[in-house]
Parts: structure tokens; C-alpha cells; sequence
């Protein structure tokens, strides 16, 4: 997540609020939540026109400085316009959409930023520790304990052992309650 992708991060931000974009949500992903890309950029806009005008706006203001989308999708529908440039993609919804697909529940791990948070310096960020095949940030977890089988032979009825057997927490069925009938009238 270098300083460049930051800033066109910050270029599609200032585009998509350029065209009346509504409830603009940046998203910073989590790197250990399996995401494909570092940020998201949330957007809806109101009609089909508006959310292909905030996409053209978009790939206008980064094609200036040489960068353009690997992927376009879903620009002739304009119901969720996507543009993905491998760093960071540009997700333009209708409200309806957007409520539908609620990405920002989808990606809670995700830290929310506002454009003043793009152009500020990175704090370091706690370090991560591995521990078995799972990391957490900062938190050392023991992992899980297996359970202890018991060493006890199993009994046959009379009491003895029986050889290579298991012991069973099942009921034989003779010690099982009946189960009751129900009457139908």
C-alpha cells in the first residue's frame, strides 16, 4: 500500500465526488482478510447517467496520469459499475444495488477512511505474530486443545475387558426409554 496508490486513491475520490457521487466510503482492506486489492471506493449515484458520468469522470482523471482500468464491468447496466485497478477498485452502485449487496458489510475487517486520511502520513501499524497457521495482529493465541481419550479398556457386560475397544457414551438400547406413542383421535 505505497504512497502512489494512496494518491490515486485520493484522484478517484475527488472524481467521483466531482460528480455528485452520494455516500463516498472508502475502504482500506485488511491484508489478512484474503482481499484481492487494498482499498475499495463505495459510491452510489442516482440514476443510470449519473453512475456512467462518475465512471467516465473517474477513468478520465486517472487516465491524465497514465493509469487505466484492467477491468470495466457492468457500465452498459449502471447498476453496479466496477473499476478495477489492481491496487484499489472503484465500485459505483444505484441506491438499490448497493443496498442489496451491502458491501460494506461484507468487508467489515475493512477500515473506513475519509480523503484527509489519504493524504496523511501511515502510523506504523502493530506487528502481526504468527501463531500455527492463523495470524493475529498484536494478540498471541494458544491454540486449541485436543481431547484426551480415555486410557480405560471398555467392559463387556459381565465386567471383563474387551480387547482393542473404545469406550462408548452410547446407551445400549435395552437401557434406552421407550419412546411414547402418540394417540391420533
Amino acid at each position: 500500500m505505497s504512497l502512489q496508490t494512496r494518491q490515486q486513491v485520493s484522484r478517484a475520490v475527488k472524481a467521483v465526488e466531482s460528480k455528485k457521487a452520494d455516500d463516498v466510503v472508502i475502504l482500506e482492506m485488511d491484508q489478512a482478510s484474503g482481499a484481492f486489492t487494498d482499498y475499495f471506493i463505495v459510491c452510489s449515484g442516482t440514476n443510470p447517467r449519473q453512475i456512467q458520468a462518475i465512471g467516465d469522470e473517474v477513468e478520465k482523471e486517472l487516465a491524465e496520469n497514465g493509469q487505466h482500468p484492467t477491468s470495466v464491468e457492468g457500465y452498459k447496466q449502471a447498476e453496479w459499475v466496477l473499476l478495477d485497478y489492481v491496487d484499489f477498485v472503484v465500485h459505483i452502485f444505484s441506491e438499490r444495488a448497493r443496498k442489496f449487496y451491502d458491501l460494506e458489510r461484507l468487508w467489515k475487517s475493512a477500515s473506513r477512511l475519509t480523503p484527509a486520511d489519504l493524504t496523511k502520513k501511515r502510523a506504523a501499524k502493530v506487528p502481526v505474530a504468527k501463531v500455527g497457521m492463523k495470524q493475529t495482529a498484536g494478540v498471541v493465541r494458544k491454540p486449541a486443545r485436543k481431547k484426551a481419550r480415555s486410557s480405560a479398556p471398555a467392559r463387556t457386560a459381565r465386567g471383563g475387558k474387551k480387547a482393542g475397544t473404545r469406550p462408548s457414551s452410547r446407551k445400549s438400547k435395552s437401557s434406552r426409554k421407550p419412546k411414547s406413542k402418540k394417540k391420533s383421535w
